[in-house]
């Protein structure tokens, strides 16, 4: 792949679900994504590293370092690094108000874009009630969705023999289970809801894994996916545009560890 492209600039990026820690997490993709885009502030909306996974058994590769030693360097560098705590790096919610060298920890915060629209940035699993209430739900759950990764990945390995295109079982379960569309739907409506009571014009999130950006009433919802399977973030261009930008599609990534939803734009 050819290295040599200019970097895309923004005024805001907005980036959650990577899962450092778990052999999951697309590193090099997301290592990919930070080396050729620069923006003034970086969100990290939480679950960035996995805290459940790590007690269970520690895995760090050097990829992983190397993603933590790049958002520093941005952040030594000028870039605003904001680090939104999520249920799966929910320790650091303990640190909340305190400052990892240059990159406050919060648990939610307003952005204003370019045109002049608040925007309320949490990282979502305050209004997941399985989360919130049916913990060892929630635990099981993420043991299923990382079973149906490592199901894919050999899956997919069948398939690519096949001369056969990519095809994520997480995604497909998602859109295909009556139940977790239900969730889905009910989770983007609570979070608006809430973006609604607070006053603001709108609301970025992640931990559904499920990229998306469109209206509900009034409020402009926004999820900026994940980097485990979909490798998506949401950007703001200088004009306070708002954009899903699917990094396997624009840096045209080896489709077999990438899948991600088609990009949408939404005007200000």
């Amino acid at each position: 792949m050819d290295m040599e492209v200019p970097a895309l600039r923004f005024r805001t990026i907005w980036i959650s679900d990577v899962h450092l820690g778990t052999r999951g997490c697309s590193a090099d993709a997301l290592l990919d994504f930070l080396k050729f885009t620069e923006c003034e502030t970086l969100y990290l909306v939480g679950d960035i590293i996995d805290g459940w996974r790590l007690k269970k058994s520690w895995y760090w590769p050097q990829t992983h370092n190397d993603i933590v030693q790049k958002v520093l360097r941005k952040a030594r560098k000028g870039t605003r690094v904001i680090y939104v705590c999520g249920n799966h790096d929910e320790a650091l919610r303990q640190f909340v108000g305190l400052q990892f060298g240059p990159i406050p920890i919060v648990d939610e915060v307003i952005h204003e874009t370019a045109d002049g629209r608040r925007l309320l940035i949490l990282h979502g699993d305050q209004f997941d009630g399985i989360v919130r209430y049916a913990r060892w739900l929630a635990v099981l759950g993420d043991m299923a969705y990382d079973l149906s990764i490592v199901v894919n990945r050999w899956f997919n390995a069948i398939r690519r023999r096949l001369g056969l295109s990519y095809w994520s079982l997480s995604a497909w379960l998602k859109t295909r289970v009556k139940n977790a569309v239900s969730y889905v739907s009910s989770f983007e409506e609570a979070v608006a809801a809430a973006a609604m009571e607070r006053g603001v014009e709108g609301v970025v999130c992640g931990h559904i894994h499920k990229a998306e950006l469109r209206q509900i009433g009034s409020i402009l919802y926004a999820n900026d996916g994940d980097w485990v399977e979909s490798c998506t973030a949401l950007v703001e261009h200088a004009d306070g545009r708002l954009e899903v930008l699917d990094w396997a599609d624009r840096r045209q990534l080896n489709a077999w560890t990438l899948t991600a939803p088609e990009p949408v734009t939404i005007p200000s």
